[in-house]
């Protein structure tokens, strides 16, 4: 898989050593589907931000966006946690390696664990904020209208997504149906219900009245 630096809707990709390195680990790593849609969401969520006015560092941005779904992956399939901590614990790792500073680290660390929690990365940091921006945008289509049919266009030409909605829940299954535990409270309780038979949701509120509590 090649790498192409060039610049859709007129996002560059962050021209600096941590995001060429991030690239390589991350197209390493992933299948084509979730490299292309790493990429599409940091497009997305960069034009986003420009239409919320947010200023934002395109590189932290970059980061959050490439490494937000690497915990999908097999290695990660037994770890018993979230795929989102998964992922948000390795780009900690790789950040910490590039001695990139602890706040930076935090921002991308939350952006990553908390995408798939709607209703609470909008109020944070931009860099937060916009990685669930431009995942809610690829997979959910929230804002579609937001970006103009020709930035669209050229974002998906560069990193195409033939038959995509079928094959990201296909992606999201593998990625946590062997931790079904993690799902509790979480919309991939959603993804299992729909593709893994016998899953069975966890209930809060079986759980608050069959805890020890006697009342």
């Amino acid at each position: 898989m090649t790498d192409d630096l060039s610049a859709p809707a007129g996002v560059p990709v962050p021209d600096t050593k941590l995001a060429r390195a991030a690239t390589e680990l991350v197209r390493d790593t992933v299948s084509e589907l979730i490299y292309d849609h790493s990429r599409r969401v940091y497009f997305f969520g960069s034009l986003q931000g420009h239409n919320r006015d947010l200023g934002f560092d395109p590189e932290l941005l970059y980061i959050g966006a490439m490494f937000h779904d690497l915990g999908l992956g097999e290695p990660f399939h037994g770890s018993g946690r979230r795929f989102e901590v998964d992922g948000a614990d390795e780009a900690r790792r790789f950040l910490r390696a590039h001695q990139v500073p602890e706040d930076s680290i935090r921002r991308v660390w939350t952006a990553i664990a908390l995408h798939t929690t709607p209703g609470v990365p909008e109020f944070m940091e931009p860099e937060i904020a916009l990685v669930s921006a431009g995942v809610e945008y690829d997979v959910l289509g929230i804002g579609y209208h937001d970006i103009g049919e020709d930035d669209r266009a050229a974002i998906v030409a560069l990193h195409p997504r033939p038959g995509f909605k079928q094959r990201i829940l296909g992606a999201f299954t593998d990625g946590v149906r062997h931790k079904p535990e993690t799902t509790f409270g979480n919309i991939k309780a959603d993804v299992l219900a729909h593709y893994v038979p016998g899953f069975e949701r966890g209930d809060f509120v079986r759980g608050i009245l069959d805890s020890p509590w006697p009342e």
